[in-house]
């Protein structure tokens, strides 16, 4: 099997609010507490930008930042980030303008907002990933439900090994507003990123994908971070995360309806 690197992680999720902070917690050092998310700023972004994002934006834009890092992620056509290819992945996309754009059809005038209009597509926060680092790099936004950051997971690495050259993966989900809530239910917000690297480059892990036998996807012995892991489709690299802060050789099986992604991790 082909190899990626790891070489770097962004992570914004309830009790962990980075892979600098929650790496202890994930590698088992101190117990796990679900505290809420503060409030995240799109720092990166211009003042005009700034002002129109969303949720779903900034919590992606926060997980890619660290992911390259703060200074590497400023806009330059010669800065890391702007070379980058992404492949950007959530289950929904940005369900709180769908909400809006719903809501505003219910009206009279049916006065749907241009800046919602344009923040419903699914790529929107590749394309302020873009304005905020200056990338033109290739980008994918893709989702395939539950099973969002496995496929992510599978796309970023073929384009890596198909390219040669790195590539940064970013998942995100929220919660969605009622009454889509009643529908799809997901627990909490969290956001993860990776840099992955098809040439040995260090890092902090090794990780080798191949297809897996239908077979119970890895779980959580925590049962906080198991419930978040079940309840968000990007929170679904916490058993992967889990290994690479741990510093140990494991097998991961990520599944989604029988069809199973064994991911190996090998410590740095």
């Amino acid at each position: 099997m082909k190899a990626l690197t790891v070489e770097r992680i962004g992570l914004c999720g309830p009790g962990l609010l980075s892979w600098t902070a929650g790496r202890e917690t994930l590698a088992g050092g101190r117990p796990y507490a679900p505290d809420p998310l503060p409030a995240i700023a799109a720092a990166l972004l211009p003042a005009n930008e700034r002002r129109r994002v969303t949720a779903t934006i900034k919590l992606a834009l926060h997980a890619a930042q660290e992911a390259v890092g703060p200074a590497s992620a400023a806009a330059s056509d010669e800065g890391p980030a702007a070379a980058l290819p992404t492949v950007f992945v959530s289950s929904g996309g940005d369900s709180e303008v769908l909400d809006k754009i719903c809501a505003a059809l219910t009206l009279p005038d049916r006065a749907v907002s241009p800046v919602h209009f344009h923040q419903s597509v699914h790529n929107t926060p590749s394309g302020y990933w873009s304005i905020a680092t200056g990338c033109r790099r290739p980008s994918t936004s893709l989702s395939a439900y539950d099973g969002s950051f496995g496929h992510g997971l599978l796309e970023a690495a073929a384009l890596a090994w198909a390219e040669a050259t790195p590539v940064l993966l970013v998942a995100y989900d929220l919660p969605l507003p009622f009454p889509l809530s009643d529908r799809r239910r997901i627990v909490a917000p969290f956001a993860v990123a990776l840099l992955l690297n098809p040439h040995p480059a260090g890092g902090l892990a090794t990780l080798r994908l191949a297809p897996a036998a239908d077979a119970p996807a890895s779980q959580l012995t925590d049962p906080e971070l198991e419930r978040l892991r079940a309840g968000n489709p990007a929170a679904r690299a916490l058993p992967l995360l889990r290994a690479i802060a741990r510093q140990t050789a494991e097998s991961i099986l990520l599944v989604e309806r029988g069809r199973g992604i064994r991911v190996e991790v090998e410590p740095a």
